[in-house]
């Protein structure tokens, strides 16, 4: 079991993001999400942690999975990870600053443009994935490349 979740709420063609303002992944863009508590599963985590993180109550997932890779020691390491989709008739204002960096809704294309060098690593290459369609899936990542398994 993996230890963090990270979570996407899409409404329309945006995602909303959370440019970080604490280690780990400090001044990226990354969706909400943070660890997973004792006795909470990977589900309920993420549920809790996105409102947390936006006081949005999310419902059902439209996608997820995990992502793999090998750490630097050589151990199977990983996140969870999540797509929600909301009611385009959702008011959330953004720029938003809360205690864990600022949230603001992101189109699609500018999240996944190869040249957008400020989106947390792997990002790019997971999330088309998750947009493909409802679905769960585990990918894995090893030399540069995103596998789905």
């Amino acid at each position: 079991m993996f230890k963090y979740t990270v979570c996407f709420i899409k409404n329309n063609n945006d995602i909303l993001m959370l440019n970080r303002e604490k280690p780990p992944i400090m001044g990226v863009w990354n969706g909400v999400g943070g660890k997973i508590e004792k006795d909470e599963s990977p589900d309920e985590g993420a549920l809790r942690e996105v409102f947390e993180e936006t006081g949005i109550i999310v419902d059902n997932y439209f996608s997820k999975g995990t992502v793999s890779w090998k750490s630097s020691n050589g151990e199977l390491d990983g996140i969870y990870v999540y797509l929600y989709e909301v009611n385009n008739n959702l008011k959330f204002e953004t720029f938003k600053k809360t205690r864990e960096g600022i949230l603001d809704w992101k189109s699609i294309d500018w999240v996944l443009d190869p040249d957008n060098f400020g989106i947390a690593d792997k990002v790019s290459r997971y999330l088309p994935v998750l947009l493909k369609g409802e679905g769960i899936y585990s990918l894995h990542y090893n030399n540069g490349k995103m596998l789905i398994v």
